[in-house]
Protein backbone atom coordinates (compact mmCIF):
# COMPACT_ATOMS: atom_id res chain seq x y z
CA UNK A 1 0.00 0.00 0.00
CA UNK A 2 1.07 3.52 -0.36
CA UNK A 3 -0.15 6.82 1.29
CA UNK A 4 0.22 10.11 0.25
CA UNK A 5 -0.53 12.61 2.68
CA UNK A 6 -2.01 15.44 0.87
CA UNK A 7 -2.28 17.99 4.11
CA UNK A 8 -0.67 18.00 7.13
CA UNK A 9 -1.70 20.78 9.55
CA UNK A 10 -4.56 21.22 11.91
CA UNK A 11 -7.56 23.34 11.50
CA UNK A 12 -6.12 26.97 10.78
CA UNK A 13 -3.78 25.59 8.30
CA UNK A 14 0.22 26.73 8.34
CA UNK A 15 0.46 29.29 8.00
CA UNK A 16 -2.66 30.42 9.77
CA UNK A 17 -5.16 32.06 7.48
CA UNK A 18 -5.48 35.15 9.72
CA UNK A 19 -2.00 35.23 11.53
CA UNK A 20 0.64 36.91 12.12
CA UNK A 21 2.25 35.25 14.68
CA UNK A 22 6.41 34.40 13.97
CA UNK A 23 5.59 30.35 13.64
CA UNK A 24 3.47 31.41 10.48
CA UNK A 25 5.24 34.54 9.45
CA UNK A 26 8.66 31.95 8.89
CA UNK A 27 6.59 29.39 7.24
CA UNK A 28 5.80 31.88 5.12
CA UNK A 29 9.34 32.78 4.29
CA UNK A 30 10.62 29.48 4.49
CA UNK A 31 7.83 28.01 2.24
CA UNK A 32 8.73 24.76 1.03
CA UNK A 33 7.68 21.95 3.74
CA UNK A 34 6.74 24.38 6.32
CA UNK A 35 3.40 25.68 4.13
CA UNK A 36 0.75 23.36 5.30
CA UNK A 37 -2.70 22.64 4.50
CA UNK A 38 -5.35 21.25 6.43
CA UNK A 39 -5.17 17.10 7.16
CA UNK A 40 -5.93 14.53 4.20
CA UNK A 41 -4.62 11.35 3.02
CA UNK A 42 -4.96 9.29 0.35
CA UNK A 43 -4.19 5.42 0.13
CA UNK A 44 -3.52 3.75 -3.34
CA UNK A 45 -5.75 6.69 -4.93
CA UNK A 46 -8.25 4.42 -3.69
CA UNK A 47 -9.35 5.52 -0.36
CA UNK A 48 -9.76 9.36 0.48
CA UNK A 49 -9.23 9.71 4.42
CA UNK A 50 -11.08 13.49 5.16
CA UNK A 51 -12.16 15.98 2.61
CA UNK A 52 -11.29 19.09 4.28
CA UNK A 53 -11.80 22.75 2.50
CA UNK A 54 -8.44 21.90 0.91
CA UNK A 55 -9.50 19.00 -0.95
CA UNK A 56 -9.92 21.40 -4.05
CA UNK A 57 -6.08 22.55 -3.87
CA UNK A 58 -4.58 19.03 -2.95
CA UNK A 59 -6.45 17.54 -6.70
CA UNK A 60 -4.83 20.09 -8.22
CA UNK A 61 -1.26 20.09 -7.07
CA UNK A 62 -1.54 16.01 -6.63
CA UNK A 63 -3.20 15.18 -9.69
CA UNK A 64 -5.43 13.11 -7.71
CA UNK A 65 -7.78 11.48 -9.69
CA UNK A 66 -11.08 12.05 -7.46
CA UNK A 67 -13.41 10.99 -9.81
CA UNK A 68 -11.80 7.17 -9.37
CA UNK A 69 -12.09 7.33 -5.77
CA UNK A 70 -14.52 5.36 -4.42
CA UNK A 71 -14.23 5.49 -0.69
CA UNK A 72 -14.05 8.84 2.15
CA UNK A 73 -13.39 7.48 5.00
CA UNK A 74 -14.19 11.00 7.40
CA UNK A 75 -12.72 10.60 11.03
CA UNK A 76 -15.35 13.72 12.77
CA UNK A 77 -17.54 16.45 11.48
CA UNK A 78 -14.99 19.37 12.29
CA UNK A 79 -14.84 21.39 9.18
CA UNK A 80 -10.86 20.94 8.72
CA UNK A 81 -11.74 16.85 8.31
CA UNK A 82 -14.94 17.32 6.78
CA UNK A 83 -16.16 20.04 4.17
CA UNK A 84 -19.59 18.54 2.66
CA UNK A 85 -21.08 21.14 0.61
CA UNK A 86 -17.97 20.68 -1.76
CA UNK A 87 -19.24 17.01 -2.23
CA UNK A 88 -22.37 18.99 -4.47
CA UNK A 89 -19.53 20.01 -7.42
CA UNK A 90 -19.56 16.38 -7.75
CA UNK A 91 -22.79 16.40 -10.22
CA UNK A 92 -23.57 18.22 -13.10
CA UNK A 93 -23.88 20.44 -14.82
CA UNK A 94 -20.97 21.56 -12.04
CA UNK A 95 -18.77 18.19 -12.81
CA UNK A 96 -18.78 16.11 -15.78
CA UNK A 97 -17.55 12.58 -14.61
CA UNK A 98 -19.90 9.56 -16.79
CA UNK A 99 -17.87 6.37 -15.93
CA UNK A 100 -16.87 7.99 -12.81
CA UNK A 101 -17.15 5.75 -9.52
CA UNK A 102 -20.00 5.97 -7.30
CA UNK A 103 -18.40 8.14 -3.92
CA UNK A 104 -19.74 6.16 -0.88
CA UNK A 105 -19.33 8.34 2.17
CA UNK A 106 -18.17 6.47 5.59
CA UNK A 107 -18.85 8.25 9.19
CA UNK A 108 -20.21 8.67 12.54
CA UNK A 109 -23.83 10.20 13.20
CA UNK A 110 -22.71 13.83 12.70
CA UNK A 111 -20.74 13.35 9.63
CA UNK A 112 -23.99 11.91 8.37
CA UNK A 113 -25.64 15.08 9.50
CA UNK A 114 -23.72 17.12 8.00
CA UNK A 115 -23.64 15.44 5.03
CA UNK A 116 -27.28 15.15 4.91
CA UNK A 117 -27.74 19.33 5.78
CA UNK A 118 -25.21 19.64 2.12
CA UNK A 119 -27.21 17.43 0.38
CA UNK A 120 -30.45 19.65 1.39
CA UNK A 121 -28.39 22.67 -1.08
CA UNK A 122 -28.21 20.69 -3.93
CA UNK A 123 -29.86 21.32 -7.17
CA UNK A 124 -28.04 18.74 -9.60
CA UNK A 125 -29.84 16.45 -10.60
CA UNK A 126 -27.12 14.27 -11.12
CA UNK A 127 -25.56 13.70 -7.44
CA UNK A 128 -27.86 11.55 -5.95
CA UNK A 129 -26.76 8.82 -8.09
CA UNK A 130 -23.10 9.59 -8.40
CA UNK A 131 -22.62 9.36 -4.25
CA UNK A 132 -24.13 8.04 -1.19
CA UNK A 133 -23.75 7.67 2.87
CA UNK A 134 -22.85 4.81 5.14
CA UNK A 135 -22.67 5.17 8.54
CA UNK A 136 -19.87 3.14 10.51
CA UNK A 137 -19.34 2.16 13.79
CA UNK A 138 -16.39 1.26 16.04
CA UNK A 139 -14.82 -1.87 15.63
CA UNK A 140 -16.94 -3.20 12.97
CA UNK A 141 -14.90 -3.48 9.80
CA UNK A 142 -16.27 -2.35 6.43
CA UNK A 143 -14.96 -3.84 3.05
CA UNK A 144 -14.48 -2.41 0.09
CA UNK A 145 -13.39 -2.39 -3.58
CA UNK A 146 -9.79 -3.18 -4.27
CA UNK A 147 -9.75 -5.76 -1.42
CA UNK A 148 -9.32 -3.25 1.17
CA UNK A 149 -10.92 -3.91 4.99
CA UNK A 150 -11.06 -0.99 6.84
CA UNK A 151 -12.26 -0.82 10.92
CA UNK A 152 -12.96 2.56 12.64
CA UNK A 153 -11.42 2.29 16.05
CA UNK A 154 -12.66 4.46 18.78
CA UNK A 155 -10.47 7.91 19.37
CA UNK A 156 -10.54 10.35 22.04
CA UNK A 157 -11.23 13.98 20.53
CA UNK A 158 -14.15 15.45 20.95
CA UNK A 159 -16.76 15.54 24.14
CA UNK A 160 -19.78 15.56 21.93
CA UNK A 161 -19.10 13.55 19.13
CA UNK A 162 -17.96 9.69 18.53
CA UNK A 163 -14.75 10.33 16.76
CA UNK A 164 -12.88 7.64 14.75
CA UNK A 165 -9.75 6.56 13.80
CA UNK A 166 -9.24 3.63 10.90
CA UNK A 167 -7.43 0.54 10.70
CA UNK A 168 -6.85 -0.41 6.78
CA UNK A 169 -5.71 -3.07 6.04
CA UNK A 170 -4.77 -5.04 2.61
CA UNK A 171 -2.96 -8.33 1.66
CA UNK A 172 -1.81 -9.14 5.32
CA UNK A 173 -0.46 -5.33 5.31
CA UNK A 174 -1.72 -2.95 7.81
CA UNK A 175 -2.13 0.99 8.70
CA UNK A 176 -3.60 3.21 11.86
CA UNK A 177 -4.50 6.57 10.55
CA UNK A 178 -5.11 8.40 14.02
CA UNK A 179 -6.18 11.59 13.55
CA UNK A 180 -7.76 13.49 15.80
CA UNK A 181 -6.94 12.15 18.75
CA UNK A 182 -5.30 11.83 22.23
CA UNK A 183 -4.64 9.00 24.07
CA UNK A 184 -6.30 6.03 22.78
CA UNK A 185 -9.86 4.36 24.84
CA UNK A 186 -9.40 1.44 26.54
CA UNK A 187 -11.25 -0.59 23.92
CA UNK A 188 -9.18 0.78 21.34
CA UNK A 189 -5.84 -0.50 22.55
CA UNK A 190 -7.26 -3.85 23.34
CA UNK A 191 -8.47 -3.96 19.81
CA UNK A 192 -5.06 -3.43 18.66
CA UNK A 193 -3.48 -5.94 21.25
CA UNK A 194 -1.43 -8.45 18.57
CA UNK A 195 -1.85 -6.72 15.70
CA UNK A 196 1.67 -5.81 14.02
CA UNK A 197 1.27 -2.69 11.97
CA UNK A 198 3.32 -1.88 8.97
CA UNK A 199 2.67 2.14 9.65
CA UNK A 200 1.42 4.29 12.26
CA UNK A 201 0.07 7.92 12.06
CA UNK A 202 0.14 9.51 15.23
CA UNK A 203 -1.23 13.10 15.45
CA UNK A 204 1.49 16.00 16.64
CA UNK A 205 -0.86 18.88 16.52
CA UNK A 206 0.72 20.69 19.64
CA UNK A 207 4.57 19.46 18.08
CA UNK A 208 6.98 19.87 21.97
CA UNK A 209 4.43 19.96 23.93
CA UNK A 210 2.12 17.29 25.50
CA UNK A 211 -1.73 17.14 25.46
CA UNK A 212 -2.85 13.66 25.75
CA UNK A 213 -6.36 14.45 25.89
CA UNK A 214 -8.58 15.29 22.29
CA UNK A 215 -4.71 15.76 20.65
CA UNK A 216 -1.08 14.76 20.79
CA UNK A 217 2.15 15.85 20.91
CA UNK A 218 5.87 14.84 20.70
CA UNK A 219 5.82 13.62 24.21
CA UNK A 220 2.42 12.02 23.51
CA UNK A 221 3.57 10.42 20.58
CA UNK A 222 6.60 8.99 22.27
CA UNK A 223 4.21 7.21 25.45
CA UNK A 224 1.88 5.98 22.06
CA UNK A 225 4.98 4.72 20.45
CA UNK A 226 5.89 2.67 23.24
CA UNK A 227 2.38 1.38 24.41
CA UNK A 228 2.21 0.36 20.74
CA UNK A 229 5.22 -1.84 21.25
CA UNK A 230 3.88 -3.73 24.40
CA UNK A 231 0.89 -4.51 22.54
CA UNK A 232 2.88 -5.94 19.74
CA UNK A 233 2.31 -3.37 17.57
CA UNK A 234 4.72 -1.89 16.53
CA UNK A 235 8.14 -3.64 15.64
CA UNK A 236 11.69 -2.89 14.10
CA UNK A 237 10.41 -2.46 10.61
CA UNK A 238 7.01 -0.46 11.43
CA UNK A 239 7.05 2.87 10.26
CA UNK A 240 6.12 6.09 12.02
CA UNK A 241 4.52 8.91 11.15
CA UNK A 242 3.74 11.89 12.76
CA UNK A 243 1.58 14.32 11.66
CA UNK A 244 -0.99 16.94 12.17
CA UNK A 245 0.88 20.00 13.42
CA UNK A 246 -0.55 23.30 14.62
CA UNK A 247 1.16 26.63 14.14
CA UNK A 248 1.02 26.72 17.86
CA UNK A 249 3.97 23.76 17.94
CA UNK A 250 5.87 27.10 16.53
CA UNK A 251 8.92 24.68 15.22
CA UNK A 252 9.37 24.43 11.57
CA UNK A 253 9.54 20.95 10.00
CA UNK A 254 13.25 20.58 9.70
CA UNK A 255 13.35 21.97 13.22
CA UNK A 256 11.00 18.67 14.29
CA UNK A 257 12.86 16.72 12.51
CA UNK A 258 16.06 17.65 14.58
CA UNK A 259 14.01 16.88 17.69
CA UNK A 260 12.93 13.26 16.62
CA UNK A 261 15.53 12.06 15.05
CA UNK A 262 16.43 9.83 17.92
CA UNK A 263 12.89 8.72 18.60
CA UNK A 264 12.97 6.66 14.54
CA UNK A 265 10.03 9.43 13.70
CA UNK A 266 8.88 10.49 10.14
CA UNK A 267 7.63 14.43 9.93
CA UNK A 268 4.99 14.23 7.34
CA UNK A 269 4.56 17.33 4.74
CA UNK A 270 1.98 18.20 1.92
CA UNK A 271 2.64 15.46 -0.82
CA UNK A 272 4.62 12.66 1.04
CA UNK A 273 4.32 9.42 -0.35
CA UNK A 274 5.01 6.63 2.01
CA UNK A 275 5.19 2.97 0.69
CA UNK A 276 4.51 -0.23 3.14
Amino acid sequence: MKIQYLGTAAAEGWSAVFCTCDACKKARALGGKNIRTRSQAVIDNAILLDFPPDTYLHVLRDNIPLEAIGSLFVTHSHQDHFYPTELLMRGEPYGHNPGAKVLTVYGNDKVEAAYKAALGLNDSPTLISQIQFKRVEPFEAVSVDGGYVVTPLAANHAKDEECLIYLIEKEGKRILYAHDSGNYPDETWEFLKGKPLDLVSLDCTNVEFPDGNYHMGIPDNRKAKERLAEEGCVGEDTLVVINHFSHNGKLMHDEIVEVVKEDGFLVSYDGMMVEI
